[in-house]
């Protein structure tokens, strides 16, 4: 039995590959959506660890997840996995909002991205995550 590579998919292609290739499967406005979302992610958070989880769907992670980025026939949707405990000034997001624990942004054809204010809830995000982490280590539970 072949063993598989630490960091790689059973289709030998990395997190980060399968993003491209999934970008790259569009050639209208969600592609284009998609990949300045991810740079966007990138800019705000230059440790984010990209995976894909749930067969197809990619995952952006600091200290557990930060955002899934989904791809809809209408919409490209940001699912922010603590989002109803980030503080969002700007009123970026629109989507998800009944929930008690996660805040989605849908981004739709022709939407001019806020930058600014993405970047600041990324970072936001990075510093829930982290802030969580670190009292599950100083109360033992990590």
């Amino acid at each position: 039995m072949e063993k598989a590579i630490p960091g790689l998919n059973e289709d030998g292609l990395s997190a980060s590959q399968r993003i491209d290739a999934k970008i790259a499967s569009f050639d209208d406005w969600r592609g284009r959506t998609l990949a300045r979302i991810r740079a966007i992610i990138h800019e705000a958070d230059p440790e984010v660890v990209e995976t894909v989880k749930w067969g197809r769907v990619p995952v952006f992670e600091h200290d557990g997840i930060l955002t899934t980025a989904e791809t809809y026939k209408t919409a490209v949707k940001m699912t922010f996995a603590k989002g109803a405990s980030l503080e969002d000034p700007s009123g970026l997001f629109n989507s998800s909002l009944e929930g008690n624990t996660r805040r989605a942004i849908d981004f739709h054809e022709g939407d001019v991205i806020d930058e600014t204010a993405l970047k600041a809830l990324i970072r936001a995000a990075v510093a829930l995550n982290s802030s969580t982490r670190a009292a599950k280590r100083r109360t033992g539970g990590e």
